[in-house]
């Protein structure tokens, strides 16, 4: 998944079948809850009144629909019964943990596009969102995530020499789009000839600096440029976060540093404490 500041988090879109399994193991259990429901409402109709009985079933009712996918998504950080078991999770667009506020709207919208609309709405708002998201998703400002798929390779190393440069950088005006493209070009960057390579990392080197400031340092390999984008992006995004820890090792591929030279030793004092120039 691609953060607001477009940082791939290691997750993957949950797809819609697999979600639509999951909600269905949510709704037998819903379903079951409710039928526990109505023998309790038969069993009242003898000790009270009707208008106690239906007040009963009415609550009852509100806390299967409404209760149980707050309670649990707030409780397990995103995870249903039927999430749990198709190995999903909800989370926040910015990749954070779902919060009380969106499960709420979640299990309100799913109120209407699930149970009153046969689930509909939900099923077509999936298939047209690019994240698969239904309505109570973009109410809400979540995503559903597969936490069993293939997860996205690490992000670059930052380059040495180019840390200085990276943590000056104006990266607002670099698009997803163009960030995701330069992290595809890094991963497999070992893989092309090395006229391809160095092809297309110009390229993709060029439409980078095109939209951010200041320019690298006159010289910096393609690769090099872009592996420190892309380190410089991640590192903002884990410190909005919160998520700031010990650096991993990363992907991509940028030439060796060459070592810089010492500095090359101070003559010894001549006689009377003259040092000679070097």
């Amino acid at each position: 998944m691609v953060t607001g500041d477009a940082v791939v988090l290691d997750v993957q879109i949950a797809q819609l079948p697999v979600r639509a399994v999951g909600a269905l193991i949510d709704i037998v259990i819903m379903v079951l809850l409710n039928i526990i429901a109505t023998v309790l409402w038969a069993l009242t109709l003898r000790q009270f009144d009707l208008a106690i009985a239906q007040a009963i079933v009415v609550i009852f009712t509100v806390l299967v629909f409404i209760g149980y996918p707050v309670v649990f998504e707030t409780a397990t950080r995103g995870r249903s019964p039927g999430k749990f078991a198709m190995g999903l999770r909800v989370v926040s667009e910015d990749g954070g943990p779902e919060r009380f506020r969106q499960a709420l709207f979640r299990a309100l919208a799913g109120l209407v596009e699930i149970w009153m609309l046969f689930g509909a709405p939900a099923v077509i708002a999936s298939m047209v969102s690019a994240k698969g998201k239904r309505l109570g998703d973009v109410f809400a400002g979540t995503v559903v995530i597969s936490e069993r798929g293939p997860k996205a390779p690490p992000p670059p190393v930052m380059p040495p020499q180019l840390a200085w440069w990276a943590s000056s950088l104006q990266l607002s005006g670099l698009s997803v789009e163009q960030a995701d493209l330069a992290r595809q070009f890094l991963a497999r960057a070992p893989q092309l000839e090395p006229r391809l390579r160095d092809q297309m990392g110009a390229r993709i080197a060029a439409e980078v600096v095109a939209h951010i400031s200041p320019p690298p340092p006159p010289g910096t390999p393609p690769q090099y440029l872009l592996a420190a984008v892309l380190a410089e992006r991640h590192r903002r995004e884990l410190m909005r976060l919160g998520a700031a820890g010990p650096a991993q090792a990363g992907a991509g591929f940028f030439p060796p540093v060459a070592a810089a030279p010492p500095p090359p030793p101070a003559s010894p004092p001549g006689p009377g404490g003259f040092t000679p120039p070097s």
